[in-house]
């Protein structure tokens, strides 16, 4: 960790909580306990623990609990006043952070990161601190898979590739039988993540016809009917259900009837191309030595379908980071909704997910990729080539 901060000449990094709000300090924390979360049921007061570039860390915790970090290295201060909490800050952490910036957990450009309340970043102001963005940092520690994430990883990619391959043939004899809804399908795939000893995630998606035209279609009651002739989009996303299992995340589409329209297999065509080319052009820079940055990828693939004329059927970017959350701390595929800087670097796993959306149907094709040994690596198995269809 200290290498990290100083690579990034930084002074040190802050992680401070109240009633468990910030998830990504708990996370890393929990991971120092050796545990997946602390303990945070007694949180009723701000607790700060800084890691400095040199040197022991230090923790300054409220009187009235006073051990809710004991079982994590470094020195401990106690405070009971604001005026207290003040003096120890301006004494005992400004100085050691040698006039550079100490990280926090927030971001600018990335939502998802930002934990830290404005209230306690102006109060840090105040008494001198410089802030920076953790985002890098939550990257090299949240974001980045090793050996054991990759092979969890591969093993839950590999699963739900299975799964879609049962789902797809159950609802197309299902359907010679009578009418099938939505959230009958979305039962199927519970059952399969259940039997792969898979975590059941709320929000998966099964979207027929129009539904599937919006990229968040959530299903109410039993959903819509699937009709023949529709196009289905499926989005389903799970983990090992073990300490530390990363997630895998994947979307696929299918064609209820044998003969999808000419419009539907170009449509198709583009956008697993515009997928595809998203790997390439990462393999590309890596091989070539270039870093490559999130945005870049998402400008490149969002290139590749406006030159394909798909260019206003674009509503959201083109991946995002998976760890051991499905929307994780690492690098997202994204220059428009929430630019994204920061470098694919070894060990990060993210989504690759183009979607084009009409008024009358929607498809998105999701693969995962991990960049190993200095190379993209697809998960799971062979990606969508051609829309699902009925035999």
């Amino acid at each position: 960790m200290k290498e990290a901060i100083l690579r990034e000449n930084l002074g040190g990094w802050l992680f401070s909580t109240l009633h468990g709000r910030d998830t990504l300090s708990l996370s890393i924390l929990g991971g120092i306990r050796g545990k997946d979360q602390p303990a945070v049921s007694k949180n009723t007061r701000p607790w700060y623990y800084f890691v400095f570039a040199e040197g022991q860390a230090l923790k300054i915790v409220h009187s009235i609990e006073p051990d809710i970090l004991a079982d994590i290295p470094g020195e401990t201060l106690e405070y009971y006043s604001r005026e207290a909490l003040a003096s120890a800050l301006r004494s005992r952490v400004l100085p050691r952070l040698g006039g550079r910036e100490l990280a926090c957990q927030f971001s600018g450009e990335l939502p998802v990161l930002s934990f830290l309340d404005h209230g306690t970043a102006v109060f840090l102001q105040s008494l001198g601190f410089r802030l920076a963005s953790s985002a890098v940092l939550l990257q090299r520690f949240l974001g980045l898979l090793d050996d054991r994430g990759f092979e969890s990883h591969r093993e839950a990619a590999s699963c739900l590739y299975a799964i879609i391959e049962t789902v797809w043939a159950r609802l197309e004899r299902a359907m010679d039988g009578g009418r099938v809804f939505e959230g009958a399908v979305l039962s199927w795939i519970a059952e399969e993540l259940e039997k792969a000893s898979l975590n059941r995630s709320p929000g998966l998606i099964v979207a027929a016809g129009p539904n599937s035209g919006n990229p968040h279609h959530g299903i109410a009651g039993r959903g819509s009917p699937i009709g023949r002739d529709q196009i289905v989009q499926f989005d389903i996303w799970a983990k090992k259900k073990a300490s530390g299992a990363v997630y895998a995340d994947i979307s696929w589409v299918g064609f209820t009837g044998k003969d999808p329209l000419p419009r539907m297999k170009k449509d198709f065509a583009v956008l697993a191309g515009a997928r595809d080319a998203a790997v390439a052009f990462i393999a590309s820079a890596l091989e070539a030595g270039r870093p490559v940055r999130g945005m870049d990828v998402d400008a490149h693939v969002r290139a590749v379908l406006a030159g394909a004329g798909y260019g206003g059927a674009l509503r959201h970017r083109t991946g995002h980071g998976i760890d051991t959350r499905v929307h994780g701390c690492g690098v997202n595929l994204d220059s428009v909704e929430f630019p994204d800087s920061r470098l694919l670097l070894e060990g990060s796993c993210f989504s690759v997910e183009p979607g084009i959306y009409f008024a009358d149907y929607g498809m998105r094709s999701e693969i995962n990729v991990i960049i190993k040994e200095g190379r993209p690596f697809v998960s799971g198995k062979t990606p969508q080539k051609e829309l699902l269809v009925f035999h």
